[in-house]
């Protein structure tokens, strides 16, 4: 066996211990009950796959929140991608799932879901479920999902991959995610997953006080800047994360 030294060898080794902790246990709240999905089979074959995309894409780009670690180790990516692209389920980039729609890097997965600084108690909207991935990241670490694709087909699939999973604290809404969920509001936490050109006032009016908005916002076909917004009373504040690159928010709301 070989003996990994120095400080960032022996941060690796301990991440690969957590993650293989995590691929053998069931996922469990903070009182240490176990909660729903029971995870990714023990005999995974792409655990090895998994460790090394967080080990060098997740916590070596600076993702700090050990929860965020513990589920990015343990949702099984792979099943949210279509077969073609199995083979870069665990390259650490974006991946078409159709009607030119794509599942989100995993670090930026990571990163939208650290900047949230979600509770186990928390409720969130996700506005683009599309394949589901990203509900699923979140669906282990708060009580209740509500996350809505404006496209029916991908919206039917990702409550399929959803509900094969377990995940029972998941809602999928086919509906445009622009206007939110006023009938679910107030929400501790949104994250958009598509790029407006602006942020929707609807969705800043259904926070929570003290609650979080993730989105990314800017020019269709360019890079956006993505914007952390926090409500204080009727007060937000508002600070950028940096550049990125996603698919249009469209308004169409599409039956195929």
């Amino acid at each position: 066996m070989r003996v990994i030294t120095g400080i960032v060898g022996i941060a690796a080794l301990v991440l690969l211990i957590a993650c293989r902790s995590q691929l053998s246990l069931s996922p469990t709240d903070q009182t240490g009950d176990a909660v729903s999905p029971a995870g990714p089979d023990v005999d995974d074959p792409y655990a090895a796959e998994r460790e090394k995309l967080v080990r060098e894409g997740i916590t070596a780009w600076g993702i700090e929140d050990q929860a965020v670690i513990d589920v990015m180790c343990r949702v099984p990516r792979h099943v949210f991608v279509p077969d073609e692209y199995l083979n870069q389920a665990y390259a650490n980039h974006p991946l078409p799932i159709g009607y030119g729609q794509t599942i989100s890097q995993p670090y930026i997965v990571a990163m939208m879901t650290e900047a949230l600084d979600l509770e186990p108690d928390d409720v969130v909207l996700e506005v683009g479920a599309g394949s589901g991935y990203q509900a699923a990241v979140l669906a282990e670490l708060v009580r209740q999902v509500y996350t809505i694709e404006i496209i029916e087909a991908l919206a039917e699939q990702a409550e399929q991959q959803l509900t094969a999973l377990g995940y029972d604290n998941i809602e999928v809404i086919h509906a445009d995610g622009y206007y939110g969920l006023e009938d679910r509001a107030p929400f501790d936490a949104i994250i958009v997953t598509a790029a407006p050109d602006h942020v929707p006032p609807p969705l800043q009016s259904q926070l929570a006080d003290g609650g979080k908005l993730v989105i990314p916002v800017g020019p269709v076909g360019g890079y956006q800047e993505l914007w952390l917004i926090e409500r204080h009373g009727d007060t937000f504040t508002t600070s950028s994360l940096g550049g990125v690159r996603f698919v249009p928010l469209t308004r169409d709301v599409r039956g195929e």
